[in-house]
């Protein structure tokens, strides 16, 4: 079976690759390598799997779908996104270009295409405000964000083209994916170098939003696991959720260095996030396994061992 993986050599992306590969997969990798973080880095993530096809390409150029045409593949995993919700904040044009047209002119070559599934990777992002916890899929969706509204966005062109023109899909809500490759823009990546350099951890507010976190190979099972089930939006997320607060006195103990530094809040961060998982229980025959301190431990180990490189 050939999957086509965008954002491949991504966080996500390139861990999604090497399972792939290792369950038996052909993949090939498509990345723009956009210059949000170093693109040394993501040339690190998917070099050393010699097994991936890796081509640099954009998915919002006109002739993509020349590309898929050539590689006809039989699935595709859409990871490729302008990520960081201060980012979208920053520049909501670029979020939305990459986000909301990207995805619309992916959508567009494969509606003549042969393909049997594309799986999405969407975000707890889309919920915002916080009617109840924890989040289901049927939870009112009022993001607070650019990033948020563009995930959204790309989840109803989903569900249209769906309808009109019959492409089988799900949408993933990942819900703060963590661990080794972290990006270097999240907070538990900037926490823990900012740790080990005995800095300060800057914790927005009074540091008591909280966050559901999911450890990436937990994230990368369920993605695969949606190739050939569920249908729609999914909820992936750890289950369980801890303060921000919690989270740099965890990686403050853990290192043995660091202080909190209280910092004025942001408007766009969601206050909450805990997920609802039983939709992907019964359909995906998914639940996480990585509890938060196992993860956590692994996730700040990498970022001691690849200091100044990551």
């Amino acid at each position: 079976m050939k999957v086509l993986v965008t954002g491949g050599a991504g966080f996500i992306g390139s861990h999604l690759c090497e399972k792939l590969i290792r369950i038996g997969h052909e993949v090939t990798c498509v990345d723009s390598l956009d210059p949000y973080y170093n693109p040394k880095i993501k040339r690190e993530n998917i070099a050393e799997n010699k097994d991936v096809t890796f081509i640099e390409k954009d998915i919002r150029d006109k002739d993509f779908k020349d590309l898929l045409v050539e590689e006809d593949p039989d699935y595709i995993i859409h990871e490729a996104a302008q990520a960081g919700v201060r980012a979208s904040v920053k520049d909501p044009i670029k979020t939305n270009s990459i986000n909301v047209e990207g995805t619309l002119n992916l959508l567009e070559t494969l509606r003549d295409l042969n393909m049997k599934k594309i799986i999405f990777a969407s975000s707890s992002s889309i919920y915002g405000k916080v009617e109840y916890l924890p989040f289901d899929e049927e939870h009112p969706k009022n993001p607070i964000s650019p990033y948020g509204v563009s995930k959204l966005a790309g989840e109803h062109y989903l569900r249209v083209y769906s309808e009109l023109y019959g492409i089988r899909y799900a949408a993933l809500r990942y819900f703060t994916v963590y661990g080794p490759r972290i990006r270097p823009d999240l907070a538990i990546h900037k926490f823990t170098s900012n740790a080990l350099q005995n800095g300060k951890l800057q914790v927005y507010g009074g540091g008591g939003k909280s966050r559901d976190f999911t450890y990436v190979d937990d994230a990368v099972e369920a993605t695969t696991l949606a190739l050939k089930k569920g249908q729609g939006p999914i909820n992936v997320g750890g289950g369980t959720r801890i303060s921000v607060k919690e989270l740099a006195e965890k990686i403050i103990e853990q290192i043995g260095s660091g202080e909190i530094e209280y910092v004025a809040d942001e408007k766009a961060d969601v206050k909450h996030t805990h997920s609802n998982t039983e939709k992907a229980r019964k359909e995906l025959g998914w639940k996480p396994k990585t509890s938060f301190d196992e993860g956590l431990k692994k996730t700040v180990e990498w970022i001691r061992e690849n200091q100044g490189t990551h």
